[in-house]
């Protein structure tokens, strides 16, 4: 019998250090985006375990043949890690041979699922916002926030940004740090509000809640502006959400299993996800005046369409720890 190579072992600093650009990883998720509309993928929805309230450790499988990736995400999302000092999300990402099944890597998965995530809300805008956006809003301007406006950065002229944090410390950081990093003028404000109106762009990433305290009202958002709450509803009253002309999701049957699983209760039923939108069976933007909303739930198939890639890179530049099976 032949002998296994054994596996990879990607810290969270051999996957920061050799990932690839978030321009790379947009191109990737919309590869995959345009695979997953032609029925061409295989995920099934995400099961969970809930040890706290609010908090979420989740299985993520998923294989996209025409990219040769599959695999699992080991996810979890605790809100009060905040509150101790620790991040809201830890992962492991494992990643299989399709042709044997054998597991061939592991690695950590904060790096992809933050920036797979801002991928994501990126490639949702292209379809759905107006080519010509050119201000954003960030609403909690943590690690989410950073990687979303980093995407958003990326795929259009951004001039102006705003920035809003619960704890104002945590948004004169953000404003200072991600300002320097994409030379943007970042304006941090003291009420949400001022970060959703009149922006082109608005993006809320806080904790993910099922019994949430919504703030953002009706009105607030522009006409012709474009949303994306990765904290699901959290931040958003059922009123502003019936505002939205044109709700798209990442996936149906996961959006679905959530409202089943008691959130999205009073949030409207997606017309469209992103493998329908980037596959050109239905339409995006109608016209410069919808408001318009990707409710993005976070794929296992944005996670398999961008680790290999972080694995590749590894392996050319002689990354990680080799681990027996």
């Amino acid at each position: 019998m032949k002998k296994s190579p054994g596996l990879l072992y990607l810290s969270r600093e051999d996957v920061a250090a050799v990932g690839p650009s978030m321009a790379e990883i947009i191109a990737a998720l919309e590869a995959m985006f345009k695979e997953k509309g032609r029925g061409r993928v295989e995920m099934p929805p995400k099961p969970g375990i809930h040890p706290r309230p609010d908090a979420f450790i989740h299985a993520m499988p998923a294989y996209i043949p025409s990219m040769g990736a599959a695999g699992l995400k080991w996810v979890s999302g605790y809100p009060q890690n905040q509150k101790k000092g620790l991040p809201y999300i830890h992962g492991l990402i494992i990643l299989n041979d399709p042709a044997t099944g054998a597991p061939v890597c592991v690695m950590d998965g904060t790096w992809v699922t933050a920036q797979r995530t801002g991928a994501a809300t990126a490639l949702a805008a292209k379809y759905l916002a107006r080519p010509d956006s050119e201000s954003a809003g960030i609403l909690a301007c943590g690690v989410q926030g950073r990687s979303n406006l980093e995407a958003l950065s990326v795929a259009f002229r951004l001039r102006r940004v705003k920035a809003y944090d619960v704890r104002p410390e945590t948004a004169k950081r953000f404003a200072r740090e991600m300002g320097l990093r994409l030379g943007l003028e970042i304006e941090t404000v003291k009420r949400p509000e001022d970060a959703v109106r009149g922006l082109d762009l608005v993006v809320t990433s806080g904790p993910i809640l099922k019994k949430p305290t919504p703030v953002i009202e009706p009105g607030w958002l522009a006409p012709g502006a474009f949303a994306s709450p990765v904290d699901f509803d959290s931040y958003w009253t059922p009123a502003a959400l019936r505002q939205i002309d044109l709700l798209a999701t990442d996936d149906h049957a996961q959006f679905g299993y959530y409202k089943e699983a008691g959130y999205f209760q009073k949030t409207p039923r997606p017309y469209a996800d992103l493998g329908e939108l980037a596959a050109g069976l239905k339409k995006g933007r109608r016209n410069h005046e919808e408001r318009t909303m990707s409710v993005n739930l976070g794929l296992a198939l944005e996670d398999m369409a961008t680790a290999p890639l972080v694995l590749r890179r590894a392996l050319q530049r002689g990354a990680g720890i080799r681990l027996p099976l």
